[in-house]
């Protein structure tokens, strides 16, 4: 059995954490506060969730957390994201979860988590260079490998501010949802077909996300983010967003 190093233990506690916590949700969490680091109000529930992973993660490093910025000191920091996708958590919308990534006191990436608060998911990539597959639910760890088969659809983040490309990818055949939570659909690239992201990339968003998606089809500039199983559809896609800017 895949044994996991103390940093991917204790996200994942912090996580369960979070996660049985969630079975009520609480006033407070709907509040709004100031504008965190990351550039957007804070929620009460983006604060609870951060309180936990600090109280869990700070032995590892100073915390560069999307919510309160830096918390903490250390050589080694960690990127974090403490709900991604919180809009959808407080609709009761069941896609959001955690972003989690650490990197050394060079700034390379070591170990790597997201989860998928909604139904226990858990994409890990550790400091061997592992992609792996869990759940909250239960203890079975798995080679996290890309489906063969071609998917029905692709990811397409902030879609809604995007209507020129939506309608282009319309033309090209290239179905799609938008859900909302850019580390988790970058987390589930090995199973549709393509996620695509367009707009300001920011570290909080990509730096555990992006780690899980070694091995595939990849392309990041400043405003876009292109990820696919498919070299061909990632080139297709290359294509369109270029021809749109």
């Amino acid at each position: 059995m895949q044994r996991l190093s103390a940093f991917l233990n204790s996200a994942i506690a912090a996580n369960k954490e979070i996660h049985d916590a969630l079975d009520t949700f609480r006033p407070e969490w709907y509040e709004k506060h100031a504008i965190g680091a990351g550039g957007d109000r804070s929620s009460g529930l983006d604060l609870f969730a951060e309180e936990i992973f600090i109280r869990h993660l700070h032995p590892f490093g100073r915390i560069e957390s999307e919510e309160s910025g830096v918390v903490g000191e250390g050589e080694a920091s960690i990127i974090l994201d403490p709900i991604d996708g919180s809009s959808n958590a407080l609709s009761h919308f069941p896609y959001y979860g955690t972003s989690a990534a650490l990197q050394n006191a060079s700034g390379l990436l070591e170990e790597a988590i997201v989860c998928n608060l909604a139904n226990g998911d858990i994409f890990m990539r550790t400091a061997e260079g592992k992609k792996l597959y869990a759940s909250l639910h239960h203890d079975r760890i798995e080679p996290l490998v890309a489906l063969s088969r071609d998917a029905e659809i692709g990811l397409f983040e902030k879609a809604y501010a995007q209507p020129a490309l939506v309608a282009a990818l319309d033309e090209a055949g290239l179905k799609f949802r938008a859900p909302g939570a850019v580390a988790l659909s970058l987390a589930y690239a090995h199973t549709v077909n393509y996620v695509l992201f367009v707009g300001d990339v920011r570290i909080y968003d990509f730096a555990a996300g992006l780690a899980l998606c070694e091995g595939l089809e990849v392309y990041v500039q400043q405003d876009y983010v292109i990820v696919s199983k498919s070299k061909k559809i990632a080139q297709q896609l290359l294509d369109i967003v270029e021809s749109q800017r």
